[in-house]
């Protein structure tokens, strides 16, 4: 009730200042002030101002504030840790495959590379026609 009391006191005050401004011969100022007097009002009678103050005093919005800082705080500890991890797939357990690209070899897929190591030809191989692809590619566009 006082901050409707206060508001409209506000508006009052400032619209007579906006009179007095348009006496002067100011029309733009004076329109201008008046048009900031009459926000507070408008607040008012939308009942903006009442559920502000109810927010602000009430102890249950400032224990919701409290559980969202909280869950907000959590979410980032998590996120943190996930990034240390690696991501997601070491925080879910690894149980899932890696996505990888429809016509990747089955080195890429992962199935073979823990069971025989890299042999010299195959990696120079394929070390090889990655360049000439590239060289392909950069010759074709006539670079």
């Amino acid at each position: 009730m006082l901050a409707e009391t206060i508001c409209s006191a506000v508006s009052a005050a400032g619209l007579g200042i906006a009179a007095i401004t348009a006496y002067r011969k100011r029309y733009l100022s004076a329109a201008r002030i008046a048009a900031w007097s009459l926000v507070p009002l408008g607040l008012v009678m939308t009942g903006a101002v009442e559920w502000t103050f109810d927010t602000v005093f009430s102890p249950v919005a400032w224990a919701g504030f409290g559980v969202l800082g909280v869950a907000w705080l959590l979410l980032l500890t998590v996120r943190g840790v996930e990034r240390r991890r690696g991501g997601r797939k070491a925080a879910g357990g690894g149980a899932e495959p890696a996505a990888v690209a429809p016509g990747a070899s089955a080195r890429a897929r992962g199935r073979d590379a823990l069971a025989r190591p890299a042999s010299g030809p195959t990696a120079g191989a394929t070390g090889a026609e990655d360049f000439s692809d590239i060289e392909a590619i950069l010759k074709k566009h006539g670079i």
